[in-house]
């Protein structure tokens, strides 16, 4: 098993985190969008895995904030 060391979580976890507000939420999309433009549709970049996550992390915020969302 791989251990983690503090260090590299507290550098890491300013890009990857779980959504509490909507500001947060807010910087994830934008996030998102940002690499969005960088990974387009090549799943072989390096960012391509991080995408992932990131878009993973936005929609479970909506399922559980946007109502309207979570409908469709």
């Amino acid at each position: 098993m791989q251990t983690v060391d503090v260090k590299s979580w507290t550098n890491v976890s300013e890009t990857v985190f779980v959504p509490r507000n909507e500001a947060d939420y807010d910087r994830l999309v934008a996030m998102l969008d940002e690499l969005v433009d960088q990974v387009g549709e090549d799943e072989s970049h390096p960012l391509a895995s991080l995408m992932d996550v990131i878009s993973a992390l936005i929609e479970n915020y909506e399922n559980a904030n946007v109502p309207e969302l979570a409908m469709k």
